[in-house]
């Protein structure tokens, strides 16, 4: 068991101790001792609120301290639910997983009259303090002071399968994760972002909502020093792992994660758009979403190239999915371009590929498609099988390849694939990540019970057929470069393919190794060995100690790092994965 790799990096935050609050006691006082400062028999505090937060929680814990005259809930005047629904319909299609990416602003969603209403109510008040709350209390009021409550992705997940909580203004009362998942995905979270990005830089505090009953308060100040704190040095994301129906044991095993009913398949630490960042100001750790240092430190998180091509986006993803002692993955096929801006509204595709980390004696990969198939044969087969008692032939129509330890597969958009049971992989990819159309799933059903989603009518729209067995081993399969050695180094270009934007080097070395900027964002990942130490050769960050498996991030601010083993791997070759984008 791998017990050194860490499950809760944090960023310690100097110089701004003072300005955090645990607890709503503490937090209501501080607002409180805000507002006496001004002087005014009359004020208002508004609490613009992430959908999902806990809003119930918030008033009921300010009460004490604030004892606030009037309450208001600003989504009082919101449109009906049903009136959203019928906003949203078309975006959000009869599809279990896919909808298509919702241009609304917060104001679309509410009634002018009533909204007009609830400002009414606050003039009428001369003395004591007013509470405005809700996803879109800032439409209500500005208010003397503005606090921003947000929390993470995954965490709105968890009370998703919970049943605590639900879409924000439905009026169908949905229990399928899935459906709401997807609901948050295309549709609130984009016009909460939206909102948020707006918003942000003129909030006077923000409130750390992740965890029930546990509150934490910065200063707006504190808040956006942490951000430009963390994207001028190495850092990492706070990473989660999850169950599911093909998951395996490598893990449970080589993380040091506690026993689940279902086996963990997948691991997410490379996914700032639903890992949070932890900051720490003094012994006080904060949570917010990565995606907050996407939005607001995008051309020195990203680089001026990345964020030009880009946008406000994360374009590189690292995760894990692990099926040693598991079962296959479903066999799949991710959207062209083309379709993926079509038909979903994304401005870039899910290209991919494999890194195995580990693999078990006889592992293998399905990739690409054989000489000599007739789609129509292979899609009514698909078409069969999804019908039931008929079980695709997977090894009739795609290739099959050996997978060992440090291989490399690369799977452009477009090319059938799944790693087969036996394999733990890093997936190195583009970001948007649910778009993956499962075309066959091997006979089986969901943890919920339920058949997982199969999307082949979407996959024969962008299965590329012409990559076939000679095209897949000759394109994707051991492609290894010798590009630089050195004294006890050397680098290796292992991808990604020349339809893919994403470019992959591995260093092994026993020796310091000097990385230099190069216009974008670095995602790493070591590979193999304990241990590996980050440095500045300048001194302009302090060192950062990662470990075995470990997904690091290194901003393209950062002119140049040195990455050296460390630790129990001092003297020793270890081996480094890094991507970035290509110029």
């Amino acid at each position: 068991m791998n017990n050194t790799y860490n499950k809760e990096p944090f960023l310690q935050i100097p110089h701004y101790d003072h300005e955090v609050w645990s607890g709503y006691r503490a937090i209501g006082a501080s607002i409180g001792a805000t507002l006496a400062q001004s002087g005014r028999r009359q004020a208002t505090v508004v609490v613009e609120c992430y959908p999902g937060v806990r809003q119930e929680e918030i008033v009921a814990g300010l009460a004490e301290s604030l004892q606030p005259a009037l309450v208001i809930c600003a989504e009082d005047a919101a449109l009906e639910p049903a009136e959203v629904d019928r906003m949203v319909e078309r975006y959000m299609t009869d599809d279990r997983v896919f909808g298509y990416m919702a241009p609304f602003a917060i104001d679309e969603c509410y009634d002018p009259g009533k909204l007009a209403a609830l400002r009414d109510q606050l003039k009428t008040m001369d003395s004591g303090i007013a509470l405005v709350i809700g996803f879109g209390a800032t439409l209500v009021a500005q208010g003397d002071i503005l606090v921003y409550a947000d929390l993470a992705r995954w965490e709105i997940q968890q009370r998703y399968r919970a049943k605590e909580s639900g879409n924000w203004r439905s009026a169908n009362r949905e229990t399928d994760v899935l459906r709401l998942y997807k609901r948050g995905f295309f549709f609130e979270w984009r016009m909460a972002d939206r909102l948020k990005k707006s918003l942000l830089r003129r909030i006077d505090y923000y409130l750390d909502t992740n965890v029930k009953n546990e509150p934490k308060l910065v200063t707006r100040q504190a808040l956006f020093a942490g951000l430009a704190h963390a994207a001028n040095r190495p850092f990492r994301l706070v990473p989660y792992f999850d169950p599911g129906v093909w998951g395996g044991t490598w893990l449970e095993a080589n993380i040091g994660l506690p026993e689940k009913e279902h086996p963990y398949a997948w691991g997410f630490d490379g996914v700032p758009e639903e890992n949070s960042l932890y900051f720490r100001y003094g012994d006080t750790r904060v949570e917010l979403p990565a995606i907050n240092l996407v939005f607001f430190e995008a051309t020195q998180l990203l680089g001026e190239r990345v964020y030009a091509r880009f946008g406000a986006e994360f374009p590189i993803r690292f995760d894990f999915l692990d099926t040693i002692g598991g079962q296959n993955l479903s066999l799949q096929v991710h959207p062209t371009t083309e379709y993926i801006r079509d038909t979903f509204g994304m401005s870039y595709t899910q290209d991919e590929s494999y890194y195995i980390l580990a693999a078990e004696p006889g592992a293998v990969v399905y990739l690409g498609l054989k000489d000599g198939i007739e789609p129509e044969a292979m899609l009514a087969d698909l078409r069969k099988a999804q019908a039931g008692d008929f079980t695709f032939p997977a090894d009739k129509y795609v290739n099959v390849y050996p997978a060992a330890k440090h291989d490399h597969f690369l799977i452009p958009a477009g090319t059938v694939h799944c790693s087969a049971a036996g394999c733990m992989v890093l997936e190195i990819s583009a970001t948007p990540y649910i778009f993956t159309f499962k075309l066959w799933d091997w006979d089986r059903l969901g943890l919920d019970g339920k058949p997982r989603p199969v999307h082949i009518e979407h996959g024969s729209k962008v299965i590329q057929w012409n990559r076939t067995t000679a095209w897949t081993t000759a394109e994707c399969v051991g492609r290894v470069d010798p590009v630089a050695a050195g004294q006890g180094w050397t680098e290796e270009r292992t991808g990604l393919h020349e339809l893919e934007f994403i470019e992959t080097r591995r260093y092994w070395f026993s020796e310091p190794v000097l990385h230099r900027a190069n216009g974008s964002v670095h995602m790493l990942n070591l590979i193999e060995g304990s241990e590996a130490t980050v440095e500045s050769p300048t001194g302009a960050f302090e060192p950062f100690v990662v470990r075995y498996a470990e997904t690091f991030i290194v901003p393209a601010a950062v002119d140049a790092y040195i990455v050296r083993p460390s630790g129990p791997s001092q003297g020793q070759t270890v081996g480094l994965v890094k991507a970035y984008v290509r110029a």
